[in-house]
């Protein structure tokens, strides 16, 4: 049976450098940072204080007002996200096939944020205080869940959870339902919303996050010699990928085509990176050779790039492994300087980065990037953006637990 071609035909995305794709895109190509002091809650006993929230965002422009109170900040994000990208594609969802509508979301950890709120309801009122809805809150298939109803996909839904590489593993899954014929449709992607008490002090625990509380908007510093951990994000992304045929049988404007996918394990530290990248480097080589092109064809990587010292470093040994003598005539960036670690959502958002750069022939800069480090010595697009035609380009996600996960995108002509 011959492959469908898959191609992306609408955008939604909610991070802390903006809500929709137009402002996403110009913070991006501007440099701008939406990293700044936590103010959800009192961050004085904490040693990290700061955090990528998102500003602005209202529920009910997107969701029902009496649904809202009935969803977890994540799912809130997954729903609006996804509205937006609906709207974007011009997809008329009452006129579809609604059992050829599927959903894939990524998401690290799910309603995290309802978790702490009725533990502490437990504590200090009693079980018979706890809310009915604090399952269907919590569950971290329950974005996903709620996609489907509001947009009547009645194909396949399931939630992804692979830690930081959730989201591009569930574009990556959602192309290969198109791909094989599972599905027409797929609105895919992350949400996390963990900016609480409970999960900041856990990350703060493990020594992952920056502790830079004077200078936030330079405290993610991806492949910089004086990085010192990442910062924590909240946020989503969704995509409409649709099957090349069915695009443009309606129309659709296309903003390129996903060929290629690679998914790989570690299997070797629950936090730590194999040694060297390798389990990355493998991820990368699948979804170049899944895409069928020669590696010297891919102009731009968007890197996983997290600003902590051994993932940036066994990265930049991945992409070497793999591109050889030509990894210094890539360009790279990592959007994580910008945006902080949106954890289960980074990879939907970063593709979402990587997808636009390819259409507008823009590379996003890896902002902070001052301080060069030897075993750091590629192409990271330092600071400034930069106008380059792209016709192929990665995007890398690198998950707690050995997850890696590579999307090869191309421009679509």
């Amino acid at each position: 049976m011959m492959k469908k071609r898959v191609v992306v035909t609408g955008i939604g995305v909610i991070t802390p450098v903006g809500i929709g794709k137009e402002q996403f895109w110009k913070s991006l190509i501007n440099g701008q940072s939406g990293i700044e002091r936590i103010t959800k809650f009192d961050t004085s006993e904490y040693p990290v204080k700061i955090a990528g929230e998102v500003k602005g965002f209202i529920p009910e422009d997107y969701i029902d007002k009496k649904e809202v109170r009935r969803m977890d900040r994540f799912s809130q994000f997954a729903v609006a996200s996804a509205a937006m990208a609906v709207e974007d594609s011009g997809l008329k969802i009452g006129e579809l096939d609604s059992n050829k509508i599927g959903v894939i979301l990524g998401s690290g950890i799910g309603g995290i944020e309802t978790l702490e709120e009725q533990h502490k309801i437990l504590l200090e009122k009693g079980p018979k205080r706890i809310s009915p809805f604090f399952i269907p809150m919590l569950i971290s298939n329950m974005g996903a869940g709620h996609i489907s109803m509001n947009f009547n996909a009645k194909g396949p839904n399931f939630t992804i959870v692979t830690a930081c590489a959730s989201g591009t593993n569930a574009i990556g899954e959602a192309f290969r339902l198109i791909e094989r014929g599972d599905a027409e449709i797929v609105l895919a992607g992350g949400s996390e919303a963990p900016i609480t008490p409970l999960a900041l002090a856990g990350f703060a625990s493990m020594k992952a996050l920056s502790t830079n509380n004077d200078k936030p908007k330079e405290a993610s510093r991806p492949f910089d010699a004086e990085r010192d951990g990442f910062i924590m994000s909240e946020g989503a992304g969704i995509v409409v990928l649709e099957s090349l045929e069915h695009a443009e049988k309606r129309g659709a404007a296309i903003y390129g085509e996903i060929i290629g996918y690679g998914n790989t394990s570690d299997a070797y530290h629950v936090t730590q990176p194999a040694p060297e990248g390798e389990g990355a480097a493998r991820a990368m080589k699948q979804a170049i050779i899944d895409g069928d092109i020669h590696p010297e064809m891919v102009d731009y990587i968007n890197a996983h790039g997290t600003s902590t010292p051994l993932n940036d470093k066994f990265e930049t040994m991945a992409i070497k492994a793999v591109f050889k003598e030509y990894s210094y005539k890539i360009s790279i960036s990592s959007t994580k300087s910008m945006t902080g670690h949106l954890l289960g959502a980074a990879g939907a958002v970063e593709f979402i980065a990587t997808i636009l750069a390819v259409k507008e022939g823009i590379i996003p800069p890896t902002i902070n990037y001052y301080n060069p480090d030897p075993d750091c010595d590629l192409d990271y697009t330092p600071n400034k953006a930069k106008y380059k035609e792209i016709q192929y380009a990665l995007t890398n996600s690198l998950g707690f637990g050995g997850h890696n996960a590579t999307i090869l995108v191309k421009k679509f002509t």
